[in-house]
């Protein structure tokens, strides 16, 4: 028991920075954009975030930190993909590229030293319950967030007008310019959301599941919250399914490998893009299964004038 419970609270850990990520690059690939700078913005999140903690000894002020590090990489992205249209795809890749050196300058002076991490929930009683308890009452806030987050974004897609509105200008932008929509501020405006989740994502990293901070600490999580979109089909539900495969995947390789388990390491740190692989395979053989990607997504759109 202590064991399984061992693993799920590593797979919780390991799954929440991706799920925040992946949520925020939904909402902004929903409305017609692709930012392939999500690994760039979390790891410029980490860096600040902990900088953040540990000038301030707050481990809110570090999350702060790291959103709004992470909101102005985006605006960098908005500035060049949006404003002048440049290729989304190229900006995307500069932004990481620009954010991989600026995190390790950010950084510089913080590598080597250590912060508290984020407290743990404690309810005397439920905290204690056997296999559950610390799993539902004895999880940090950003593991909570994370949930909160998911949902949020569910019932602002599906259940606002706000999100429909969203939804048209990623499947078809210039229906929605023609009815007297803003696409261009309403991408922008999703396009730091994703950005302000990457950046919490990343501080994430060094504020709770670790306690310090070291060069490209992010190991490609962003580029597997963009994988988790598209394992996701655009779907915020089917995320959260795909954040915690991947998250297990990735704790279960390491108890593999104490366990003495004859399987190469490489093959289980493989094994969720090969899932994403077979997924995009079925979806494209089941037509009727699945949301399909905005129509949008990616085209560049310049308004009539």
């Amino acid at each position: 028991m202590e064991l399984i419970e061992a693993i799920v609270l590593a797979v919780l850990a390991a799954s929440t920075p991706l799920l925040i990520a992946a949520t925020g690059e939904l909402v902004t690939e929903r409305s017609g954009v692709l930012n392939l700078g999500v690994e760039g913005m979390m790891i410029v999140g980490a860096a600040c975030g902990f900088g953040g903690a540990w000038l301030t000894g707050s481990i809110l002020v570090g999350a702060l930190f790291g959103i709004v590090a992470g909101t102005l990489m985006s605006l960098v992205f908005a500035l060049m993909a949006l404003g002048l249209a440049v290729n989304q795809v190229a900006t995307g890749l500069a932004l990481t590229i620009l954010g991989i050196g600026l995190s390790g300058l950010i950084g510089a002076g913080f590598v080597g030293e250590r912060i508290t991490p984020a407290v743990h929930l404690y309810i005397p009683g439920l905290t204690d319950m056997p296999l559950i308890g610390r799993v539902l009452f004895g999880e940090d806030g950003f593991v909570y967030f994370s949930v909160a987050l998911i949902v949020g974004v569910w019932w602002f897609l599906y259940r606002t007008r706000a999100g429909l509105i969203l939804r048209a200008c990623g499947d078809n932008h210039v229906s929605a310019h023609a009815l007297g929509y803003p696409v261009l501020r309403i991408r922008t405006f999703a396009v730091m959301f994703g950005g302000a989740c990457a950046g919490l994502a990343g501080a994430y990293l060094p504020l709770a599941y670790t306690p310090f901070f070291i060069p490209g600490m992010t190991a490609g999580r962003g580029w597997i919250a963009l994988a988790l979109v598209v394992f996701a089909s655009w779907r915020p539900g089917r995320l959260v399914v795909g954040a915690y495969l991947f998250g297990a995947v990735t704790i279960l390789q390491l108890h593999a490998q104490g366990w003495g388990v004859g399987i190469p390491s490489q093959f289980m740190s493989a094994l969720p893009y090969l899932a994403t692989v077979i997924v995009l395979v079925l979806l494209s053989r089941a037509r009727t299964g699945g949301s399909t990607a905005p129509a949008a997504l990616g085209t560049v759109f310049v308004p009539d004038r």
